[in-house]
């Protein structure tokens, strides 16, 4: 559904981004990670038709975003920091969403928020921050997108509305296949949700790749020896990292796991076990491994 190719943007003279190219497929949720300043915002706006690429093209379903009302009524951007009119009620909001979005479903509007518990006619400046952030979450899922651009979207939810949104997201998606292009610098805060994650650092993607492929592709090895470890297997195994335990030997390993199986059991090991890792402990190892320290994206 989008496609990013050689994406290149400055802002007063400082390079944002840099030669991004990138897809998402559609019904799927893409997870774009990176610190604060990596470019994920600018590349946001860049996908909401907000800003303009200097370089390169962003396409949606085969067509330029930039300038394309048609396009634009397809997609929701709710930035860090949600707008809204001055003075103005989520009831108002709704009726400008609703006269603004050809796909508005105001049934859905009133029973959310009816469900999130926010007085329909208060004015929104009055709410605090994380009601707010829920305000704009029930405009953008009334609105019904095909597309949904999230940036920093979970900031100051409180952990129950936050498994409520991440729970109406899924839903979309599953139903109706809705995509959702999402930025964080917390991997915490997404890694629930999205099936495809990328990196983005210093306005370059850094890494990208499926979590499922993630998952299968780097595994915890536990093994112990009779007698001493062999030095054939430390050569032999595509080793992201090792660590003596008394007898018990720790490696983290790249690789399928029948292929780390058939090499590791020829040396007959007393002990053989694969243990689960983490989203967190397998994106310490594959970022180290590219040279980037995943504190950078883990609070």
């Amino acid at each position: 559904m989008i496609k990013f190719k050689d994406i290149q943007k400055s802002i007063e003279g400082t390079r944002i981004l840099d030669n991004i190219t990138f897809g998402v497929k559609k019904g799927s949720i893409y997870g774009l990670l990176g610190s604060n300043g990596a470019g994920k915002t600018t590349l946001l706006k860049i996908l909401s038709g907000i800003y303009r690429q200097e370089k390169g093209t962003v396409l949606v379903d085969g067509k330029e975003i930039y300038e394309n009302m048609d396009l634009k009524e397809r997609i929701f951007f709710i930035p860090d920091a949600p707008f809204f009119f001055s003075q103005y009620s989520l009831q108002q909001m709704g009726i400008f969403y609703g006269s603004t979005y050809k796909s508005w479903n105001e049934a859905r509007f009133q029973k959310l928020q009816m469900e999130f518990g926010i007085d329909p006619k208060k004015k929104l400046h009055k709410f605090s921050k994380g009601v707010q952030r829920q305000a704009a979450f029930i405009l953008a899922l009334s609105s019904m997108p095909e597309l949904l651009v999230l940036d920093e979207p979970l900031d100051g939810l409180d952990p129950v509305v936050r498994k409520r949104v991440k729970s109406l997201l899924i839903e979309d998606v599953a139903e109706r296949e809705m995509t959702i292009l999402i930025s964080s610098h917390n991997l915490r805060e997404v890694e629930d949700i999205c099936d495809h994650v990328g990196v983005l650092h210093q306005g370059n993607l850094l890494f990208e790749k499926e979590l499922d492929d993630l998952k299968t592709s780097i595994h915890k090895v536990q093994l112990a020896f009779k007698g001493d470890v062999p030095k054939e297997i430390m050569n032999e195994l595509p080793l992201l990292h090792s660590e003596q335990r008394g007898s018990v030997l720790l490696l983290i390993v790249k690789g399928q796991e029948e292929n780390i199986l058939v090499a590791v059991e020829k040396y007959n090991p007393v002990i053989l076990d694969l243990l689960p890792l983490t989203l967190e402990e397998i994106f310490i190892h594959e970022m180290g491994d590219v040279g980037y320290a995943i504190e950078n994206i883990i609070d």
